[in-house]
């Protein structure tokens, strides 16, 4: 082959692509008209609905992904409507072809990180829990630090820190002891068969009022439960109107204070848990003081 013949090769191909250009021009035209617009209501669009979102959740790490990745998506959509009118289908299939794959790829190898992200995302909306309330989650008690997208971080009451996965979070029953802003206190009490059960609640009732941060809306209430194996057992349960740890522990200590120094004035026993040979009714009487 000469150089003649190679020229004349050469100088087809490039005239046959000259002529599909000049062919392609108007396709082309539009097409970047189309680039331009998308881009910019992608742009405008994305920040119209992260403005929406934002006014939902109040977690900017998940505004600004929603943010994201509804701006990716237009920008697709706008990229394949291009591609399109340049008439390159193909090319397009192949992309989406490819892309489900590895998206598929990708969800079978990341399958828990992708729950947790999921979960983080229902939290976010969903708002079970806020920082700095007191919670209990599966095995873990204590006040919430952060809320992420993947994990939930809980300072408990010895001072840890606890991260725990928003699957679990998600899945578990939540106990938030903040919501209604205040909490209750059950305290099981026995005492001696023979004491008077009536004068044992009056006392009781009365020691208890005055505890600081003792709610003035709810009433203390004391219901005897069983009859144990050395005393009767009742049981006070009373409102602080505080939801924090050392409100509530500094409640209950008080409690058990007022009570113990009130049963103690007024004669009344909290029976030690030991087996007796009781002869009589009230206080009992020794075997020789039943003999005849």
């Amino acid at each position: 082959m000469d150089l003649t013949e190679i020229y004349r090769i050469i100088s087809l191909k490039l005239s046959g692509w000259v002529n599909i250009f000049i062919k392609m021009l108007p396709n082309i035209f539009f097409a970047s008209i189309v680039l331009v617009i998308g881009f910019f209501v992608a742009k405008k669009l994305s920040k119209l609905i992260l403005k929406l979102v934002a006014r939902i959740s109040g977690n900017i790490t998940l505004n600004n992904l929603i943010g994201s990745v509804i701006h990716v998506f237009l920008i697709s959509i706008t990229l394949f409507t291009a591609l399109s009118i340049l008439k390159l289908d193909k090319a397009v299939t192949s992309m989406l072809a490819g892309a489900g794959i590895i998206g598929l790829a990708l969800a079978f190898a990341f399958q828990d990180i992708a729950a947790n992200f999921i979960c983080g995302i229902f939290i976010s909306f969903r708002k079970p829990l806020h920082i700095g309330d007191i919670v209990k989650v599966k095995d873990y008690m204590g006040k919430v630090e952060e809320i992420n997208l993947r994990d939930t971080v809980l300072r408990t009451f010895q001072g840890e820190m606890v991260i725990i996965p928003n699957k679990d979070v998600f899945q578990n029953p939540i106990e938030n002891f903040s919501l209604l802003g205040k909490r209750r206190i059950d305290l099981t009490i026995g005492v001696s068969y023979g004491d008077d059960l009536e004068k044992v609640r009056a006392v009781t009732l009365a020691a208890v009022k005055g505890i600081e941060h003792l709610s003035n809306e709810d009433e203390v209430t004391l219901f005897f439960r069983e009859f144990g194996d050395s005393s009767i057992n009742f049981i006070v349960r009373m409102w602080i109107k505080s939801p924090e740890q050392i409100d509530y522990l500094t409640g209950c200590s008080e409690a058990i204070i007022r009570i113990k120094k009130a049963f103690d004035k007024n004669d009344i026993t909290v029976p030690f848990p030991i087996r007796t040979l009781d002869f009589g009714i009230k206080g009992g009487k020794t075997l020789k003081e039943m003999m005849p």
